[in-house]
């Protein structure tokens, strides 16, 4: 008898990746949850198995090696593949860079918004080249295409991602790996309120724009029936990118003169 697939999705506890670890679930998918809030976890993970299907809980600090390393040994002990890796975990920090902390904003945010993210794909791929069959989505952003002010380090992070993403999938596809790239515009998470972000002009993404994380997590699921190599959300925001490549200089003027005056006054 064939066995059900397996995802390992980072940042599952609350947001886009909880709302992907159920959809999964639903999909017959066995569900490897990794966050640092166990009880949330636990609590995602039973509603999976309420509804028929495995799910597997596993607390981790994915700034830490040690545990990428054992995150990943508990996945497939547990069910012996993983056949896609969603790395969705991250956070932000938005403000001016000579505010940011060095250590808790800085150089955590890239920990876990970037580099774990390597540390996973690293820790899996030895598994899926050896069964040539295997699919990592790197959950991206806006921010790594367009960069905005007080945006640095999260943009850094997430135009790395990019970077790595594309990279990878010319590294891996020999095997039959899929590499997928995310990029979603403003989501109704957590993410604003955690961000701090304090904004005198009230700017932020029209609501008409805004997306879900269900949205979102069925982006993933469409990637994994049709795998490509970036997804942009919502279709619109690639108007920005086309206005920011062909005119760089316009869009700086524009967003110093109605976001960057207005909120160094």
């Amino acid at each position: 008898m064939v066995s059900s697939p397996v995802i390992l999705i980072t940042g599952a506890s609350s947001g886009i990746g909880e709302a992907t670890a159920r959809l999964f679930g639903k999909q017959g998918f066995r569900v490897v949850l990794a966050a640092r809030r166990l009880d949330r976890l636990q609590s995602i993970a039973e509603e999976i198995r309420v509804a028929g299907q495995q799910a597997l809980p596993v607390e981790a600090d994915l700034s830490c090696f040690d545990n990428v390393q054992q995150l990943v040994g508990c996945a497939l002990d547990e069910f012996g593949q993983v056949d896609v890796l969603f790395n969705n975990a991250g956070f932000g920090r938005i403000d001016w860079l000579e505010t940011l902390d060095p250590q808790k904003d800085i150089q955590k945010q890239l920990e876990v918004n970037l580099l774990a993210a390597i540390w996973m794909s690293r820790a899996l791929l030895p598994h899926m080249i050896a069964r040539h069959s295997g699919h990592i989505i790197n959950m991206s952003s806006m921010a790594g295409w367009v960069a905005a002010p007080t945006y640095t380090v999260y943009a850094a992070s997430k135009f790395g991602m990019r970077g790595f993403t594309d990279a990878l999938r010319r590294e891996v596809d020999v095997y039959g790996i899929h590499v997928s790239g995310l990029y979603p515009g403003g989501v109704t998470t957590e993410f604003g309120q955690k961000a701090g972000i304090k904004r005198k002009t009230g700017f932020t993404t029209p609501k008409w724009l805004r997306l879900t994380p269900e949205d979102v997590a069925q982006a993933v699921f469409d990637l994994t029936r049709k795998p490509r190599r970036a997804i942009i959300l919502p279709w619109p925001m690639r108007f920005t990118i086309w206005l920011d490549n062909l005119t760089p200089g316009f869009l700086d003027r524009l967003i110093e003169r109605n976001f960057v005056k207005p909120e160094r006054e």
